[in-house]
């Protein structure tokens, strides 16, 4: 793909490099952006920019909020006893979106995955176990997508606290095996945190 312009080029390059997007529908949106009038490219710039350097994780549940502690974690309505222990901020938001479920999240930040150098240490892992060691936990409930990954991930955090006394949950497997959590439709999901099942029973599967 030749370039006329060094500049357009280097846009074209960087947003290439998002997930999805090959250098052909960079191009399209690289140009679509240059034919915007420059106030609105200018507010898109501001925003990005605003997001790296503003952008806060809740100091309590690791989720992304524009203060210490994100408005779920502040919301005195809801069951902070009852932990769902999910990958990333999409799971939060798929989870939100079924309107089923009222207690609390805990981000892991990621799936254990030795192949790809995540271990332990790597995710938000520590937090999750002092919280239920500190006896500030009656149930977690592990809705991690259902590969093999997030089995493993599921199976490592319920070591690490089965001495405790709390109840260990999983969602039920109305999430096809091998799916990721952030593609199940509302319904699917919100039937699944509703129908969870003890976690020492999804072992024996």
């Amino acid at each position: 793909m030749e370039f006329s312009s060094k500049l357009l080029e280097n846009a074209v390059y960087e947003m290439s490099q998002l997930p999805g997007i090959g250098k052909r529908t960079a191009l399209r949106l690289v140009l679509h952006l240059l034919g915007q009038h420059k106030d609105q490219t200018n507010r898109l710039s501001f925003a990005l920019q605003q997001m790296r350097s503003e952008l806060k994780y809740c100091k309590s549940c690791h989720n992304i909020s524009d203060v210490d502690l994100c408005e779920i974690c502040a919301n005195t309505s809801r069951n902070d006893r009852l932990i769902c222990v999910v990958e990333d901020i999409r799971d939060v938001m798929a989870i939100e979106s079924t309107g089923q479920f009222k207690g609390l999240y805990h981000v892991l930040g990621g799936k254990i995955s030795p192949i790809d150098g995540v271990g332990p240490s790597d995710l938000n892992i520590d937090s999750l176990v002092q919280k239920v060691l500190d006896k500030n936990v009656d149930e977690l409930i592990f809705a991690l997508s259902s590969t093999m990954e997030g089995d493993t991930t599921n199976f490592y955090i319920f070591r690490k606290i089965e001495s405790a006394e709390i109840t260990v949950s999983t969602i039920a497997r109305g999430i096809s095996v091998g799916d990721e959590l952030e593609y199940a439709d509302e319904v699917t999901l919100g039937r699944s945190i509703l129908h969870r099942i003890p976690f020492e029973q999804s072992l024996k599967g």
